[in-house]
């Protein structure tokens, strides 16, 4: 396992260090309520922001409406823990597990997924069956594990015209493992999906507009009446895929067959 400095996880998420003392707990009580605890904590509607609560495992823990902005979970485990409509912008999730969680209507804005001096040298986040139905995401999270996911109405367009000061320009899910995920209805505008696995994923009804889906494998996807407006599919596989010809706007998306 590794491990990553408060100070250089918080540096890396964009947050100053003042924004530790804002917790209205501290990591010890935090630890304290999980092994004192005879069943699941309930953080529910708590103030985490900017605690170091990498490497513990926080299995079916609950963290509905819970703010953690900027919280250091690196290493940690949440499989299967409710945080939804939580706060986790900027939080450090490299090599986090969020297998099976609830993150329904919750915020995954510009977290860290990696150091940023290697990127790609630390083991990614992982979200295999989670739920982020309705959830806004945005950030980088190439190689990340979403398999069977539900992101139904989840938003990764960027989000710039909220306020939220970003310097990417679109949402990088390069070579992430997409397969058999629910994506219908989400929207995907500028989503950079290049080399990813889409494989059985639905994309039902989902913006596309000006996504990228170059080399992507998109093999038995499910795009009927998606908006592809200028998504481009260069190299993409589509073998098998459903609702090529209902798709709206494709006259305008880049290299599709005919």
């Amino acid at each position: 396992m590794f491990r990553i400095s408060l100070v250089a996880a918080l540096s890396l998420a964009g947050v100053a260090s003042a924004t530790v003392d804002a917790a209205d707990i501290t990591a010890r009580d935090v630890t304290e309520q999980l092994f004192r605890g005879s069943g699941p904590a309930d953080l529910s509607g708590k103030d985490l922001e900017g605690l170091d609560l990498s490497l513990i495992d926080f299995k079916k823990t609950r963290f509905v409406n819970a703010k953690m902005f900027g919280v250091n979970l690196s290493g940690s485990n949440l499989s299967g823990a409710d945080l939804s409509s939580a706060n986790l912008d900027r939080a450090v999730i490299i090599g986090t597990r969020f297998d099976g969680a609830n993150l329904s209507g919750a915020s995954l804005l510009r977290p860290a997924t990696s150091a940023g001096r290697q990127p790609g040298a630390e083991p990614p986040p992982t979200f295999i069956g989670a739920d982020l139905k309705g959830a806004k995401v945005f950030g980088q999270f190439g190689r990340v594990d979403l398999s069977g996911a539900n992101l139904e109405g989840a938003t990764l367009a960027p989000f710039g015209k909220t306020g939220f000061i970003e310097n990417l320009f679109r949402t990088e899910m390069e070579g992430a493992n997409l397969a058999g995920a629910n994506l219908g209805g989400s929207d995907l505008t500028y989503v950079s999906f290049r080399f990813a696995s889409l494989r059985g994923a639905s994309l039902k009804g989902a913006k596309l507009h000006n996504a990228d889906f170059s080399k992507a494998d998109l093999t038995g996807a499910d795009l009927t009446g998606a908006d592809v407006r200028n998504a481009d599919f260069d190299g993409a596989i589509l073998a098998n895929v459903k609702g090529l010809d209902r798709m709206a706007s494709r006259d305008t998306a880049r290299n599709l067959p005919n």
